[in-house]
């Protein structure tokens, strides 16, 4: 598949302004090469393809990237890089203009000159957009392990323990399944901080007829997956009904709606309205969701601002919530792959209002 996809890039490479392309983004490095080491620099050209790295991957790159001329840059990284391109006669190298900072842009373009450097946006990305049969089944994997979890962690939730406590059980069981790590640090948050969409579990302790959001994720083969549900222990009073109701009918409704060539803002508006009839659109200030893949979060945005259009084989999360300052918040968030006629849910969880006892 990665003999594919460094194709694709050389193409790319052809059509740009560019002799090469230089590609440090760790995603993108594992995407073009399955490398998964943490230190090492990629070069493409219209025809050749390297790999740059230190002593310690050197055998670990052989084996993961033999599409790649595999080199050892010894102790100078940039003479190494140098001494490659003016080899290739490379004038202009294309580099990953929202990942380089400044001053590395600086001290590259001051050794490699004369050879310029020339930002490049998104080359890699919008290839990454949309999937392939392999992500989609590493994508399928990270989730079910997700929610394998998930199911076992609300064995030990009840009154007393603290919210990172059941972040660090589902966290364990994760890994104990196989994932590599959580997706990102796990979010639970309940009673009042459940208010906060991005609340990190603290040392607070669970109480009864409280919300409960439990954003997490777990990553397997280097892919991401990304869901939430919302419990309660003990019985949900009405106003608690109520929300949880309209947001899973949002969630639904925008479910419902995915395809491909519906754009990201009218999605995301589909949701916003339906929770607007309880009255609730002004609680809910983030996006509908975001695309999923080796990042977290990566394109496509999901948002009421963006003018994106879906695509087959995108993978999104769609995540309506509503978050009422010192009373609470629920969100509900799915996992789903953009399809000719619709969707896949990758996720499988029940949706109804969890009441534990």
């Amino acid at each position: 598949m990665q003999n594919i996809r460094l194709r694709k890039i050389q193409n790319k490479i052809k059509s740009s302004e560019g002799d090469a392309l230089l590609i440090v983004k760790p995603e993108n490095r594992l995407y073009v090469s399955g490398f998964t080491g943490t230190s090492a620099f990629i070069v493409i050209t219209p025809l050749e393809s390297y790999l740059i790295t230190d002593f310690r991957y050197v055998e670990q790159a052989n084996k993961q990237a033999p599409e790649y001329t595999i080199v050892d840059y010894g102790s100078d990284f940039l003479a190494c890089l140098k001494k490659c391109l003016t080899e290739h006669n490379v004038k202009s190298l294309l580099f990953e203009e929202d990942y380089i900072t400044y001053a590395q842009f600086q001290s590259w373009q001051n050794s490699l000159q004369p050879i310029q450097l020339k930002p490049a946006k998104n080359i890699v990305e919008n290839l990454r957009v949309v999937k392939d049969k392999d992500e989609i089944e590493l994508l399928h994997k990270a989730t079910d392990i997700a929610e394998q979890s998930f199911r076992k962690v609300l064995n030990i939730i009840k009154p007393g323990i603290r919210e990172n406590e059941v972040a660090l059980e589902l966290e364990y069981q994760m890994r104990r399944l196989g994932a590599t790590g959580p997706s990102f640090e796990t979010i639970v948050a309940s009673g009042i901080r459940s208010s906060m969409p991005h609340g990190v579990a603290s040392d607070k302790i669970l109480q009864p007829c409280e919300f409960i959001i439990i954003d997490f994720g777990a990553v397997y083969g280097g892919y991401h997956s990304d869901l939430t549900r919302t419990i309660i222990i003990g019985k949900a009073n009405t106003e608690q009904r109520k929300v949880y109701r309209a947001v899973l009918e949002a969630q639904c409704k925008a479910l419902d709606a995915v395809k491909p060539g519906i754009t990201c803002h009218d999605l995301d508006d589909i949701a916003r309205k339906h929770l607007a009839k309880y009255g609730y659109d002004k609680f809910f200030g983030h996006s509908l969701g975001h695309g999923v893949g080796l990042a977290i979060h990566e394109k496509p945005k999901v948002s009421f601002g963006s003018e994106e259009i879906l695509l087959t084989g995108m993978a999104i999360t769609v995540e309506p919530g509503v978050y009422i300052s010192q009373i609470g918040g629920v969100r509900i968030e799915d996992l789903v792959i953009v399809t000719d006629h619709g969707c896949i849910n990758l996720t499988h969880l029940n949706k109804d209002l969890i009441e534990l006892n």
